[in-house]
């Protein structure tokens, strides 16, 4: 049987580019003569940009200073030790680089025995245990705490939780087993299933104290002193700790299947971590937690030789690193500085884009319309989200005055863009209309000024084709709402030079856009998948299937909501619209349905009504039910759902061919943060290479294995 430092050692030799962190141990006297503490503090040797992480030599670090605690502590030298972190971080969960490197089950197995055997040694010192959690703890870090016998909490810390399931994984590390024992299922459930699901919600300190997860709150400014002298009082008896008793019986029961309601809602099946996380908790009843340590660690081993791990993995990385360097943007160096902006138009979309400038640059927005009204309707919108701003307390007042001043309405494009750096149109989606305003713009704007369109579909090219300077124009294609989705879709025009799209990428930072390169092709990223996708379930219910059928076939693929759901969102003519300029570009593949042209016509907002006596879930609307014109082709939701995804497999890897964008990467990054597609999935190429359906085809995977798969 290995041993603890044994297994670390094999899986430090796997992984030789761990970011390591220390366990420093200092000693000093309580206050109130409470006696010698020991105190361990995680420390990568980096500022609080770079979290402190657990890979198998920073366990090997902390199994080493356990082993000094746990000598004093047997020797009377201690009356207690503890443990906290960095500055701003306690530590994040376990290094995810080293799990990507992993080949073998055993190999993932030892991951998950190397983290038990070094937490667990922290419950079975001779002496209480403290955990202070200071700043940002996630994963194994919040897991490591659970293992001390009490636990502090500062009101400074940002964000707090188990992200585990969110990823394609369990709370492997103790998360499962105690969470459940310490706050109760039902609380537990939320933290471990329903947060994470609900894409990776973070707590705050105060939550965190409330939920019981730790036993007291302190202030940041002096957090390590009160949890010390709130230590001595634990210590010799002034401070009892009180935790409520948990409900064992039909109360645990209920938590686990409200958990499993939640999963089957949010993932449908179609990812296993949510699942072997419940199972865990539920068999966590009796409370036996090695039972409990013992089933999360071959739930790890299993999840991290499994496909949705490394998807999930794969999607945080998009996020985090692609997200942040876009492929293909030209040098930083070449933007040019924007100290005000302007806004054709003054509708919702436009008010949308004035209000997030506004916020993001504080620089003058001036909107303007084609009347008075609606230009101080949209300066009223503006108005209005800001004093909801301050309601809420997200800024002061000074800030929100400050704010107001900066938003503007003019009726006369002169007066408003003869000063603008940037001007942004967002007006109806026809082509003359979007060239009349650019030919206005370009009379009053100056000559540097970049002249942007928000168009979901129509050519930038075209659009900037009768200009004086074309190359100035760039698409920059926001998705609504624009305030929660971050893809920002960067269009590059036939003769956009570099410095007009270098602003553009600089002013996608500043508003913390996630920035993504697309050639100028028809609808671009998002929508024309979409386009495909949703064309493909509008013939099948053409052909003849039922609309239940068609909607139920892609529900394995977890997506936020079904299609038709999605088309209300967007809106059923905005979905005509964009269908027709693609079948205009492409009429061997993209269809326009007379059915959703019935129902535009017909004025409907979508197929579905929802009535409080159902409990608001969708129903067929009688009225769309009546406009439908159907075949007499029937499918079966596996045939739907073949002919969806060998759809969208194709449109993919015509785009690919085409350069709309770099690499299949950045497809991925655009569905996850413009139309929410699952992080398990890691966007939609994993999952069809993990399906088999882009090599059956195209005859060819999209990404190399070992890519957001399990490595050869």
């Amino acid at each position: 049987m290995s041993t603890t430092a044994e297994l670390l050692k094999g899986a430090a030799e796997l992984f030789p580019d761990e970011v390591v962190t220390s366990a420093h141990v200092r000693h000093f006297e309580l206050p109130a003569g409470a006696g010698r503490f020991a105190l361990i503090t995680l420390d990568n040797g980096f500022d609080h940009t770079k979290p402190t992480t657990f890979g198998p030599q920073s366990l090997a670090n902390l199994n080493t200073a356990i082993d000094q605690v746990e000598a004093e502590a047997a020797n009377g030298e201690i009356v207690a030790a503890g443990i906290t972190g960095k500055p701003f971080i306690f530590a994040v969960g376990a290094d995810l680089k080293g799990v990507e490197l992993l080949k073998k089950h055993d190999e993932a197995l030892a991951i998950g025995k190397g983290g038990h055997d070094v937490f667990k040694r922290l419950s079975a010192l001779a002496v209480p245990t403290f955990a202070y959690y200071n700043g940002a703890a996630m994963g194994g870090g919040v897991e490591v705490g659970l293992h001390c016998t009490y636990r502090t909490v500062s009101k400074a810390l940002p964000a707090f939780s188990l992200p585990e399931v969110f990823l394609g994984l369990v709370p492997g590390w103790g998360g499962c087993a105690i969470l459940p024992n310490l706050i109760g299922a039902e609380k537990a459930v939320q933290v471990i299933i329903e947060n994470s699901l609900n894409q990776n919600r973070q707590l705050k300190g105060k939550q965190v104290f409330e939920l019981g997860i730790a036993d007291a709150l302190f202030e940041g400014a002096d957090f390590l002193e009160q949890s010390l002298v709130w230590t001595a009082g634990v210590l010799n008896g002034s401070v009892a700790v009180e935790r409520p008793e948990i409900d064992r019986g039909e109360g645990w029961d209920a938590a686990v299947a409200k958990g499993r309601a939640i999963a089957d809602s949010k993932v449908h099946g179609a990812a296993p971590a949510a699942y072997r996380a419940l199972d865990i908790i539920e068999a966590a009843k009796d409370g036996d937690l090695q039972k409990g340590f013992d089933a999360e660690d071959q739930a790890l081993a299993d999840l991290i030789m499994g496909g949705e791990l490394r998807s999930g993995i794969y999607a945080f990385n998009l996020v985090q690193k692609r997200g942040k360097r876009p492929a293909g943007a030209p040098d930083k160096s070449l933007a040019r500085p924007v100290t005000k902006v302007g806004v054709v138009g003054a509708g919702l979309m436009a008010s949308q884009l004035a209000l997030l400038f506004l916020r993001r640059l504080e620089v003058p927005v001036v909107l303007t319309d084609i009347d008075q009204e609606r230009v101080d309707k949209g300066v009223g919108y503006v108005h209005g989200e800001i004093d909801k701003l301050l309601g809420k307390g997200r800024i002061n007042q000074d800030k929100a005055n400050r704010l107001k001043g900066l938003v503007s309405g003019v009726l006369d494009k002169a007066e408003g863009f003869a000063d603008a750096d940037f001007v942004i149109e967002a007006v109806f989606e026809e082509m003359s209309v979007k060239q009349k305003v650019f030919a206005e713009v370009e009379a009053v704007a100056p000559a540097h000024a970049i002249l942007a369109t928000n168009t979901s579909s129509l050519s930038v090219s075209e659009m900037a084709s009768k200009l004086r300077h074309p190359e100035r124009v760039v698409g920059f294609h926001f998705f609504n709402p624009v305030a929660v989705l971050p893809l920002l879709e960067i269009v590059k025009g036939e003769r956009t030079d570099d410095a007009s799209l270098a602003t553009a990428f600089g002013v996608a930072k500043k508003l913390k856009k996630t920035a993504v390169l697309t050639k100028d092709a028809p609808a671009f990223v998002v929508n024309r998948i979409l386009t495909r996708f949703m064309g493909e379930i509008q013939n099948v219910i053409d052909e003849g299937t039922s609309v239940e059928t068609a909607e139920k076939a892609v529900e394995p693929l977890g997506l936020p909501m079904s299609p038709l759901v999605l088309l209300e969102l967007v809106g059923p003519a905005i979905g005509l619209h964009v269908s027709e300029t693609l079948n205009r570009a492409f009429p061997e593949r993209f269809t326009v349905s007379p059915n959703l042209k019935a129902v535009v016509e017909a004025g409907k907002r979508g197929f579905y009504v929802y009535k409080p006596e159902n409990g608001f879930k969708p129903e067929l609307d009688p009225e769309v039910a009546a406009l439908l014109k159907q075949g007499d082709t029937v499918l079966t939701e596996q045939q739907v759902r073949d002919r969806v995804l060998d759809a969208v497999a194709q449109e993919i890897g015509l785009m690919l061919e085409e350069g709309v964008v770099a690499e299949a990467q950045d497809i991925d990054l655009c569905l996850i943060t413009g139309a929410g597609w699952p992080f398990h999935l890691g966007g939609i190429t994993p999952y069809l290479d993990r399906e088999g359906v882009s090599e059956r085809v195209n005859g060819k995977r999209f990404l190399a294995q070992g890519v957001a798969s399990v490595p050869a």
